[in-house]
């Protein structure tokens, strides 16, 4: 496998290890180590390591102030495995933030005390915006009693200053999740504008980049029913989001060793999303310390539906420059050989961790913009080229080791019998499969390839040279 991660706490402990791995070669590949903080290692009674003045401890975003219920200690505190919830964001009118933590703090005091829950108001964020972000980590209920007390504060705020007619609830919610809020057809969202008497508008895919994901939910009506609005709306959310974690688990374990936490290539509020920089704010991502190998060039022939390729182009080809920019990788759509073929070819070029970002990010936008249903499976066709003296090792003795990849990674494997290698001596393998059957089933084969080279190299090298004849 090209991927290693390990988790290692203690700061002496951790520069000795990228010291000591970075450059190390290993089958004439190096080493290329890098670091992604673990807030939670100084929790835990670990040493947390130093964060540069100015730097946000949640990620690349800044953060002014923070506020938590005070534990035993005198300290926030807040539920743990938070990275295991959707916590509520929400943005508010800039000119309503000083209302909202009050003089001396003492009203966002008084919102965290009720309602139990952390409160993170990212006031330097953005400096000039109209509006700022607040996340608020609680339990379903502590959420909502804290939404409506922002909501009362900002309500009373606009009547007294007379700055503006209107304060809708605004919750900013991950791209990915927001489909399956919208629902076939809009009835989920029509559902809760029924039942809640409110308006509810989303904003444009147009408004979104590889690394800002989050939509704005902009609900309108009185506080009453906007708070109810709110109930609905993160209930689907978190349904979305626990659907989405338990798919995680169970393909986790295929890939052991793999970081997807440093990777990134998820799109949901997943644990393992990269902190969100930029429009709203920073998630927190866990921290750990991954190592790549600097492999050679892959190139993968990924097939995705037709009716797929604008919205991976996206706008004057926007997505797809900032999706190969994001995953370090060549991304190509090759042209249709006939206007009617249903699935068109990305060609995809990078090393192995840029076929994984670039990969999994497809199949996320596949499932963002609902070319598959909420519960339909994302299941791509990924071509790949091995030498041909390999693919009978693949395909094993009597179709063994094809069977055993396909029952190890549940992805479809498929070597054509018939193929005429190309100029440089190689066939395609098929592989179809959601993504981490896809990627486990790529990485299995590439592996069985550098056996097959490594053998045929030691073979070259044992083989006598004939002697030169006597003059």
């Amino acid at each position: 496998m090209f991927y290693f991660s390990a988790i290692i706490f203690g700061n002496m402990k951790k520069k000795s290890a990228v010291e000591k791995l970075t450059g190390h070669s290993f089958e004439n590949h190096s080493f290329s180590v890098s670091y992604i903080l673990d807030e939670e290692a100084g929790r835990d009674g670990g040493v947390r390591p130093q964060v540069p003045r100015g730097a946000s401890k949640m990620g690349t975003g800044s953060r002014e102030q923070e506020f938590g219920q005070p534990g035993a200690m005198g300290g926030p505190q807040w539920p743990r495995h938070r990275q295991q919830e959707v916590p509520l964001r929400i943005l508010v009118p800039t000119q309503f933030v000083g209302a909202i933590i009050g003089k001396e703090g003492l009203t966002i005091k008084n919102i965290t005390k009720q309602t139990q829950s952390k409160v993170d108001i990212h006031r330097k964020e953005n400096a000039g915006a109209t509006e700022k972000a607040i996340t608020i980590h609680s339990s379903k209920e502590g959420c909502s009693q804290a939404c409506r007390m922002i909501l009362e504060i900002m309500e009373k705020e606009a009547n007294d200053t007379k700055i503006v007619e209107e304060v809708p609830l605004k919750i900013l919610a991950h791209n990915s999740l927001v489909g399956r809020l919208i629902g076939k057809e809009g009835r989920n969202l029509k559902k809760i504008e029924q039942d809640t008497g409110t308006k509810i508008t989303i904003s444009s895919l147009q408004d979104l980049t590889i690394y800002n994901q989050e939509r704005t939910i902009t609900v309108r009506g009185v506080v009453e029913e906007c708070c109810n609005a709110e109930v609905e709306i993160m209930k689907k959310l978190r349904e979305a989001h626990e659907n989405d974690v338990a798919s995680l688990n169970q393909q986790t374990n295929m890939m052991p060793g793999l970081n997807l936490s440093a990777l990134g290539i998820f799109s949901s509020g997943l644990s393992v999303l990269p902190p969100a920089s930029g429009l709203h704010g920073s998630l927190r991502s866990q921290g750990c310390l991954c190592v790549f190998q600097t492999a050679e060039q892959e190139v993968v022939y990924l097939f995705i539906p037709t009716p797929a390729v604008g919205a991976l182009i996206g706008k004057k080809g926007q997505h797809i420059k900032e999706l190969a920019h994001y995953a370090g990788a060549s991304i190509k759509i090759a042209a249709a050989d006939n206007p009617d073929d249903p699935e068109r070819m990305v060609i995809i070029t990078g090393p192995p961790e840029a076929q994984f970002k670039a990969q999994g990010r497809i199949y996320g936008k596949l499932k963002e913009e609902n070319f598959f249903t909420a519960k339909e499976e994302v299941k791509l066709g990924a071509h790949i080229k091995v030498p041909s003296t390999a693919a009978g090792r693949v395909i094993g003795k009597g179709g063994k080791t094809v069977n055993e990849l396909q029952n190890l990674t549940s992805a479809e494997v498929i070597v054509p019998r018939d193929q005429t290698p190309d100029e440089n001596d190689e066939v395609f393998v098929k592989i179809i499969g959601h993504f981490f059957a896809s990627q486990t089933a790529q990485r299995k084969i590439r592996e069985i390839v550098q056996q097959v080279k490594q053998q045929e190299r030691k073979h070259q090298q044992t083989v006598p040279t004939p002697s030169q004849p006597s003059k």
